[in-house]
């Protein structure tokens, strides 16, 4: 079984690139210098000691043992939450802007939810010297606001999606129509493995950084390279891309997709796809998503801004319909009682969307000799104002 990309940007049956005719320069040449770029040597140097100098990279592996203790197996804890910037949205941002300039584009343009891919995208620009200009969810811009302060302060632009829903689907909307008005200069820096081909493959190769550390990390603490199960939350899905991606051909290694259920997937307020979704085109590539009878998006909720996506990347939606990933959809409730939990338990406080990942380690059957790796995607800070809201700690 191929669980990655074949040459016609597909995952067995979803992604594809479904664009306006005005993008198709944009995203075929990107589709036609993306790999030889990514494998020259000079790409590689710049790339690798970014993310060791300035990422922080390797994160580490941390073998949580109080939370092991609780959950009655081997939990460790993969720390994308040391990154700088504080989760795993800055592997992906290193590379695209280093792509960017060797396509010779001047601009940048991004989306964001929870903020965090917004100022991944800032920061690598402010490092570059590039023009940033971030759309971002007029309701997703009040619920982040720290993260909106950090961007300015690098010295992007914000811009508020005010149509639909006001969060992460329109951010990405305003995002590709901007994109569309200014193709020859622009790089638009997709912050998931969501999109038209080749960006869901591309976004995943970058951030498969996480699995290719895990395989070493684990093999230094446990002898092996394979753990029994490894846990990522899903919203577009790039952590769980990179957390899976050295895995995916490897059957012996559970996959685990946690997505928002929200106030419950029967309740009108989830945004958890594989439970609510069926097949359709979002964003430029044929998916999983929520739509109405008549092919209208759904609109997503989740608690947690950055889950709060009405469809998944085609590669996750892929793992599903081969059954390749187990995907569980974890509650604001049950989330929430997790990241808090973590807090008191290790000292660690996670994003919600983290949270969520945690979550799902009380509702899987595991066993005492289980080797069980979460990907922590992202730290607490920018979610203080929700848990302080929250309040039940």
């Amino acid at each position: 079984m191929q669980y990655t990309v074949d040459d016609n940007g597909y995952y067995g049956t979803f992604g594809g690139a479904y664009i306006p005719e005005m993008l198709y320069p944009n995203v075929e040449e990107l589709r036609q210098q993306y790999l030889a770029i990514m494998e020259e040597s000079s790409f590689q140097k710049e790339f690798n000691m970014l993310l060791k100098d300035y990422v922080g990279r390797p994160t580490p592996l941390y073998l949580a043992q109080r939370l092991s203790e609780e959950i009655g197996c081997k939990i460790y804890l993969k720390r994308e939450d040391l990154n700088h910037t504080g989760a795993h949205k800055i592997n992906n941002t290193i590379g695209q802007i280093l792509l960017a300039q060797k396509l010779g584009k001047k601009k940048i343009i991004a989306e964001t939810g929870a903020g965090q891919h917004g100022v991944a995208t800032a920061t690598v620009c402010a490092l570059k010297g590039v023009e940033c200009v971030v759309y971002m969810g007029e309701i997703d811009i009040r619920r982040q606001k720290p993260n909106v302060e950090r961007m300015k302060l690098l010295g992007a632009q914000v811009i508020p999606a005010l149509s639909g829903s006001k969060t992460l689907k329109d951010a990405t909307n305003e995002a590709m129509r901007h994109w569309i008005n200014n193709p020859v200069d622009t790089h638009y820096i997709i912050g998931s493995v969501v999109g038209p081909h080749p960006y869901p493959d591309m976004v995943a190769r970058f951030q498969s950084v996480i699995s290719e550390e895990i395989r070493w990390q684990l093999q230094e603490k446990e002898g092996r390279t394979q753990p029994d199960y490894v846990v990522a939350c899903v919203g577009g899905g790039s952590n769980a891309a990179g957390a899976y991606y050295h895995y995916m051909d490897d059957e012996q290694v559970k996959l685990v997709a946690v997505e928002a259920g929200g106030e419950g997937v029967d309740s009108g307020k989830s945004a958890a796809t594989t439970f609510l979704g069926k097949p359709g085109i979002l964003h430029g590539s044929k998916t999983l998503l929520m739509q109405t009878p008549d092919g209208q998006v759904v609109e997503p909720y989740s608690i947690s801004a950055g889950l709060d996506y009405p469809g998944i990347g085609p590669l996750h939606a892929h793992l599903f319909e081969k059954k390749r990933a187990d995907f569980i959809h974890i509650t604001d409730e049950e989330a929430m009682k997790a990241g808090v939990g973590l807090g008191k338990l290790e000292g660690i406080i996670p994003a919600i969307e983290s949270a969520h990942a945690l979550a799902a380690l009380r509702k899987m059957k595991l066993a005492a000799d289980d080797i069980v790796v979460v990907n922590l995607s992202g730290r607490g800070d920018k979610d203080l104002e929700t848990y302080i809201k929250w309040g039940n700690y």
